[in-house]
């Protein structure tokens, strides 16, 4: 954690809600006029999408299995040190996955492959990572220790499946077949990678439809948020202002000590009400640290 170049993660499989909740993050910052630097967790990968076909087929002659959720393919001590370089100087290197034809054209790529490394941009207020491992702990890495708010996006496990199947089919190209075999290869990934990130957050956001998910491979669309309630944990942050929240949010309610669901439609109301605050301590946080930096001639 840094108080002088602080860092926001959130953190979720693809296919999770990452992305809508990316985008309450930029309102937030356009109406507190915060400068960030966005990193997708897509360029830590370690393989091109051919090189990892290949490495799924060569592991499954092994008899093993590999996914994007795990160590094998991804390099989890290149993005510790990306983090531990920008909490500690503001900089670092990034580069860029191609998912699509339309992402790829302007860099004369093609999908499913990186763009070059290249510097981040200097003089952001905060780093916002939106991928996989925001929250990875490994025996070699600690990548959690670096992030001083960090989020999690985490549907129950049919409504996931559900996203990915519908995005990976009709945004990138995938055959139904191909995305479900991918959902069994990353079964143990998934459940020693993604999910204790999630004891390790300081709020999770948890998508719970209230329609029947119970078949996701024979789903022909994704739940609205009209059809949800969210479920929101918070962890380790101190003077919660519930009562505020429950007056402010219509139909929410307690369900724990610790926990407040809301229907899904009111999600971005209640993203901008928990987050917005934390988010204006850390830039006063920040202002204080490089105030006495600055006067301490650092």
């Amino acid at each position: 954690m840094s108080h002088k170049n602080p860092i926001i993660a959130i953190t979720g499989s693809s296919g999770a809600g990452t992305t809508t909740t990316t985008i309450a993050f930029q309102h937030i910052f356009r109406t507190l006029g915060i400068d960030a630097a966005f990193v997708e967790g897509d360029c830590f990968h370690h393989f091109s999408r051919p090189e990892m076909d290949l490495a799924v087929r060569k592991a499954k002659e092994q008899g093993r299995y590999i996914s994007y959720f795990g160590a094998e393919a991804n390099d989890f001590g290149a993005l510790e040190t990306f983090f531990a370089s920008y909490a500690e100087t503001g900089t670092g290197r990034i580069r860029h996955y191609l998912h699509t034809f339309d992402e790829a054209v302007p860099y004369n790529q093609l999908p499913g492959t990186f763009t070059p490394w290249q510097d981040l941009r200097a003089n952001t207020d905060l780093l916002f990572y939106e991928g996989l491992h925001g929250g990875a702990v490994t025996e070699q890495h600690n990548v959690a220790q670096h992030v001083d708010l960090l989020i999690g996006m985490v549907p129950i496990v049919n409504l996931e499946w559900i996203q990915k199947i519908i995005r990976d089919t009709s945004e990138r190209g995938h055959s139904r077949e191909a995305v479900q075999a991918s959902i069994v290869r990353s079964m143990d990934d998934y459940i020693n990678h993604i999910t204790p990130q999630f004891s390790r957050t300081h709020i999770n956001f948890q998508r719970v439809p209230t329609v029947d998910t119970s078949n996701p491979f024979s789903a022909k669309d994704i739940p609205s948020l009209d059809e949800s309630f969210v479920v929101i944990r918070f962890r380790g942050i101190k003077h919660v202002d519930f009562p505020y929240y429950l007056r402010m949010i219509h139909g929410s309610f307690m369900s724990r000590v610790n926990t407040l669901v809301v229907p899904g439609g009111k999600m971005g109301l209640a993203m901008e009400l928990i987050l917005t605050p934390l988010i204006e301590a850390i830039i006063q946080k920040r202002r204080q640290a490089r105030g006495q930096a600055d006067w301490l001639g650092k």
